[in-house]
């Protein structure tokens, strides 16, 4: 499986990590506006509420540009709750906010399924001038465990929005396609496996396939599925498809049923990438698509998925779900 591992970069920054308290304050913070400033209490094992408000003490917040919030519990895992409540409760003092990460986690500090999420659509409600928000985590815990949700929302200057998830609920897709987001120009979403909360269905995904939800999608990543072959034939006939500049079927479990539904469906020639790394498909079907995309000069990502049963070519894993 695929080690997720910290942001370095968010939104065309630098990723900045808060210090902790100490001696080492004496140093020169960054300016506000150049990095993309990650807050994390796990190392240094402090109360979030207590780094959340040294963060508004310190920073000058009314010129982030980018936040990131990381591990936010000093010792055993709960919601992210009172994340969200406190970015809410205190939005009025990001007016050039535009970006947002929630649950900057590593595998080392936290599997995504053991992540407890909430509610994300109130941050969408609190700042209507963000234009990115990624969130990392599953749909399901342990039992007891918060899941993610999300109601539909109506936001007009969000750009890009990202699920990276090992199990993503199929309300939350379909609340994606029931949002009204007619800047959204990149939309990525990893669903994973049914194990840890991934129940998203094909028919989840119609109104993101119909095209007429997002006029302006440039962008569109359908990732880490088990049922990445039915998504590859739906997408082979998708309207959406014809406005994209990339597409990606990476990280999933595409075969050979999944390349020939795209090598007999609707032109790709236009787009300028197809990501489909991590797939599950024979030699003569590498060949295939690599040859068509050669033709039609787009950049084709073909790293073949790591086989964990040798024994059984017919077992296949997404590349993320724990």
């Amino acid at each position: 499986m695929t080690d997720i591992t910290h942001l370095e970069t968010f939104h065309g920054l630098p990723v900045h990590t808060m210090s902790p308290p100490g001696p080492a304050d004496s140093a020169a913070l960054p300016a506000a506006g150049s990095v993309a400033w990650r807050l994390d209490c796990y190392p240094y094992e402090l109360p979030f509420e207590e780094v959340w408000q040294r963060f508004l003490d310190e920073v000058d917040t009314a010129q982030v540009r980018a936040l990131l919030i990381g591990p936010w519990w000093e010792d055993d895992y709960v919601s992210l709750a009172p994340v969200v409540g406190a970015i809410v409760a205190d939005a009025h003092r990001f007016p050039a906010l535009r970006a947002l990460f929630l649950a900057d986690v590593e595998s080392e500090e936290c599997e995504l399924s053991w992540l407890e999420l909430c509610d994300i659509t109130p941050v969408l409600e609190a700042l209507p001038l963000l234009e990115e928000l990624g969130v990392r985590g599953c749909g399901e815990g342990a039992p007891g465990e918060e899941n993610l949700r999300l109601r539909p929302v109506r936001h007009h200057a969000l750009k890009t929005l990202r699920f990276e998830s090992g199990g993503l609920p199929g309300h939350v897709v379909r609340a994606v396609g029931s949002s009204e987001l007619p800047a959204l120009e990149h939309l990525e979403l990893w669903f994973g496996a049914q194990w840890y909360g991934g129940d998203t269905t094909v028919a989840d995904l119609a109104p993101v396939l119909s095209g007429a939800s997002f006029p302006r999608l440039r962008h569109l990543g359908l990732q880490n599925s088990e049922i990445q072959d039915e998504i590859a034939a739906a997408v082979a006939s998708a309207p959406v498809v014809a406005r994209l500049e990339s597409l990606s079927l990476a990280m999933g479990t595409l075969g050979d049923s999944g390349a020939q539904s795209l090598l007999d469906g609707q032109p790709l020639a236009h787009l300028s990438a197809l990501d489909l790394r991590h797939h599950y498909l024979s030699d003569p079907f590498v060949s295939r698509i690599e040859a068509l995309c050669a033709r039609a000069d787009v950049r084709v990502l073909l790293d073949r998925a790591e086989r964990w049963d040798s024994e059984d070519d017919e077992v296949r894993y997404v590349a993320v779900s724990e």
